[in-house]
């Protein structure tokens, strides 16, 4: 069957170009738009090659799954976060999570700068940074899993069977983890990942702020990191 890749790549470029944009909302000025559709476009160009129809999922499906999951494993392989800012926005979460825990509040900058011995520009800076690499990396997870068996077609190794296994290890202690988040949680985790709304859609929702919001949000990943880190 020849199937029309030019007539598919513009049936598709609008969903490309809104994926990569509403990515780039959360990244650093230094990642182009235009590089994550590229890589959008690429997927999708390798979904018709692969797609398979008595695998049951439409081809819409999979190539969403595909393509979101293109362009976050660019921004990962860009790793355009250093080594030591890594370690210092590991401590931010830290200190946010355990400020949260003693006082039941998320703290200001002023905070967090005393307790972590920063200026405050600093935090804001890390807190950036933080929201940015929560976001690709539980993002880049729950786009694999929340398909099921969309992903894998077929299974051509090894190593291919190892990364499966572990992939559903962990998908069970992320289910379990979010098992036991409360309710408000989950419903932030859930209108965020699997609604895939915005901050200020997610507000609307919740009758918040945009701020808050990002708060709750920050709070929510942080406990997922450390429940799947035990």
């Amino acid at each position: 069957m020849i199937v029309d890749k030019e007539r598919i790549v513009k049936e598709y470029l609008p969903l490309i170009v809104k994926l990569a944009r509403d990515l780039k909302i959360t990244l650093p000025y230094n990642v182009e738009l235009d590089d994550l559709i590229q890589e959008g476009v690429i997927a999708l160009l390798q979904t018709v090659e692969k797609y398979n129809p008595k695998m049951g999922a439409s081809f819409k499906t999979y190539a969403y799954t595909r393509i979101r999951g293109a362009m976050l494993d660019y921004l990962r392989k860009l790793d355009f976060l250093p080594k030591t800012v890594r370690q210092e926005i590991k401590k931010l979460e830290a200190a946010i999570l355990k400020f949260h825990e003693e006082n039941g509040k998320f703290p200001t900058f002023e905070e967090l700068a005393d307790a972590l011995d920063l200026t405050v520009d600093e935090v804001k800076s890390l807190y950036s940074d933080l929201q940015v690499k929560q976001f690709l990396s539980l993002d880049s997870y729950l786009i694999d899993v929340r398909s099921g068996d969309v992903l894998e077609f077929q299974v051509s190794s090894e190593d291919d069977v190892r990364e499966k296994v572990k992939k559903e290890l962990l998908y069970e202690k992320l289910r379990e983890s979010i098992n036991k988040l409360s309710d408000r949680e989950k419903i932030i985790l859930s209108l965020r990942f699997e609604h895939e709304l915005s901050l200020k859609e997610i507000a609307a929702v919740l009758g918040v702020t945009e701020s808050r919001v990002s708060q709750l949000l920050t709070i929510v990943l942080s406990k997922l990191r450390r429940m799947l880190e035990e």
